[in-house]
């Protein structure tokens, strides 16, 4: 079967702009072309999109995902039916979002037992005073690698952008920090208030915000967005999905609407100043 670039991108909650951004870059190529100059896809096509999506969630941007891929399809052709060689290359995303369960579940598990002796603290309970010797025997901080970020950066970029990064903001010193994290909460606030207020996300108000964020993002060095070079699009539209996946960046926004505000404010900022 086939089906539409309108059909996949309702179904992968992306939009065309964004499939033909993949297509453009050689991510993920319509299986066809119509004489209408519209594009469609196969189920071979929707399985590579799945792919890119799935990594997408694991934090890598569009230029590491295609390295990615290059390498996983290179270790398929070999005689192997296609079909076969999807399925070994998926199960490799499986064990990866498998051991991020194991790892969220593990840090639900610590809060749960947190919550639990605060409240045994709370009543009084004997042996207890105020809960800490409590806490740290219940494992509280189970599930909480504190280096997967450092690994993830000299992983994607190299141990130069982790280092980058970490001598930037060992440098700002505790004046530095809290000026750098006001300017970050400001934006935040400032991004609440114009979900709240109804604004078209591709209109002026909600360019401006994206273009402020583009800006902010480009200061911090060791990412993509910083300098020249990188693929800043796919950083900004990788940044914009994980604002909406991961509850914890969706707080900053006002919750899930706010942060789809700001997902598709950036998405046509992006798609519009940054795409090449």
């Amino acid at each position: 079967m086939e089906y539409s670039i309108q059909q996949i991108a309702r179904a992968a909650g992306t939009t065309s702009r964004t499939l033909r951004h993949y297509d453009g870059i050689g991510l993920v190529r319509p299986s066809r072309i119509g004489g209408n100059g519209y594009r469609y896809y196969d189920d071979r096509a929707l399985v590579r999109l799945q792919r890119v999506l799935l990594l997408r969630e694991l934090g890598l941007g569009l230029d590491a995902i295609g390295e990615v891929l290059e390498a996983q399809d290179a270790q398929a052709r070999g005689g192997e039916h296609p079909a076969a060689a999807e399925a070994r290359v998926l199960h490799s995303h499986l064990d990866l979002l498998l051991r991020e369960r194991g790892r969220i579940d593990a840090q639900i598990g610590s809060v749960e037992r947190t919550i639990a002796a605060l409240a045994r603290a709370a009543d009084g309970s004997p042996g207890e005073t105020d809960g800490q010797e409590d806490l740290m025997s219940e494992n509280m901080f189970d599930g909480f690698d504190h280096t997967r970020y450092r690994e993830e950066v000299e992983r994607r970029w190299g141990a130069n952008a982790y280092a980058s990064s970490d001598r930037w903001w060992r440098s700002l010193g505790d004046a530095g920090r809290a000026e750098w994290r006001a300017s970050m909460e400001q934006l935040g606030r400032d991004w609440i208030a114009a979900a709240e207020s109804g604004a078209d996300p591709a209109a002026p108000v909600g360019q401006e915000l994206a273009r402020r964020h583009v800006e902010w993002l480009r200061g911090i060095p060791g990412t993509p967005a910083h300098g020249a070079g990188g693929d800043l699009a796919g950083y900004v539209l990788g940044l914009a999905e994980m604002y909406v996946a991961d509850e914890r960046f969706a707080e900053n926004y006002g919750g899930a609407a706010g942060a789809g505000f700001v997902r598709d404010a950036l998405r046509a900022y992006a798609e519009r100043e940054l795409a090449a």
